[in-house]
């Protein structure tokens, strides 16, 4: 992930008030199961991974992102 990103998604936690006017970025979107999928794909492959790729799929599906 490079810098801009993570920034970009830090910004996004500035207030309350500016998370609830601004929409969910797909990059700021279901950080736990991204990392998890992330990892996983690095260390041992696309392949080995497909149960985390697609928890992290159904949990952007339930914020509303088409996947």
């Amino acid at each position: 992930m490079s810098n801009l990103t993570a920034a970009s998604c830090e910004s996004q936690k500035e207030s309350p008030e500016a998370q609830e006017k601004k929409p969910l970025k797909p990059c700021c979107a279901c950080p736990e199961t991204k990392k998890a999928r992330d990892t996983c794909i690095i260390e041992k492959g696309e392949e080995h991974c497909q149960a985390l790729i697609e928890a992290h799929k159904e949990c952007m599906r339930s914020l509303g992102f088409k996947v």
